[in-house]
């Protein structure tokens, strides 16, 4: 019986460090979806805090904060909806761009991309995927693109809706759509090595998209001082090599 209890006290001692470990809540947006896993492990080297994501359109976050949901910090696709938030009293920082999202056309039916964004239109190309343009920042700019070459009239009956841009490579992946105007931060993950074939949507057709990021409420509330290193990890240095390694611009930010 003595060793049993000396053998539990071991393990309460060995345990209670992590039960008490702060765990930081991250709601980001769907093109976040791999390089949030790089900045996670360089922010756990440097500051031992454990992060987890929930992942999902830009839109739907922020209604869901609105809602009550228990969220530390917020990585948007935009710059609005993060802003709204704080607007209304729902993020203790205005929003700050922490990288610039870039669009790319994406297919896994041998689709020629290099014909351009134009090509859309032709009849061969049935089935064009983007994510919902009132919650997805990334669908809104594939609208732009598409007015732009002057061809949303003839693509918009083609074009299937994805819930983020996330959604839309997975239509992509499935070859249930022939295009997919995707981030050029999915395409560049490893998951989306040898899966079809991707161009770059040239950068003037569509605004740039700048990411911003806030601290929520909740987050200055129950997780404050783990929020703020987070917050000002993915403004830092090192967080920009990892968003520029991801297929994201960085050149126009100012580095504290």
């Amino acid at each position: 019986m003595k060793n049993l209890i000396k053998a539990l006290l071991v393990i309460s001692m060995l345990t209670a460090p992590f039960a008490n470990a702060e765990v930081l809540t991250v709601a980001i947006a769907g093109n976040l979806k791999y390089v949030f896993d790089d900045l996670a492990v360089a922010f756990k080297k440097e500051t031992g805090i454990e992060t987890q994501s929930v992942l999902n359109a830009s839109g739907k976050i922020a209604t869901q904060v609105r809602n009550g949901a228990p969220f530390d910090v917020f990585m948007s696709a935009d710059m609005d909806f993060p802003n709204g938030l704080y607007k209304d009293g729902f993020a203790t920082t205005r929003a700050k761009p922490y990288a610039y999202g870039q669009l790319v056309l994406w297919t896994d039916k041998g689709v020629d991309l290099s014909k351009g964004v134009a090509f859309l239109a032709d009849k061969s190309i049935v089935k064009v995927a983007i994510a919902n343009p009132k919650v997805a920042p990334f669908g809104k700019q594939a609208l732009k693109v598409l007015d732009y070459y002057k061809v949303r009239a003839v693509v918009e009956p083609k074009l299937v809706y994805g819930e983020s841009i996330s959604q839309v490579s997975q239509y992509v992946d499935a070859k249930v759509v022939d295009v997919g105007f995707s981030a050029k931060s999915i395409v560049l993950a490893s998951e989306a090595a040898g899966k079809g074939q991707w161009v770059n949507v040239p950068p003037e057709s569509y605004e740039p998209i700048a990411q911003g990021i806030v601290i929520l409420k909740h987050g200055s509330e129950v997780n404050g001082d783990a929020a703020r290193k987070f917050y000002d990890f993915v403004m830092s240095a090192k967080a920009r090599e990892i968003f520029a390694k991801n297929g994201y611009a960085v050149k126009a930010l100012k580095v504290p």
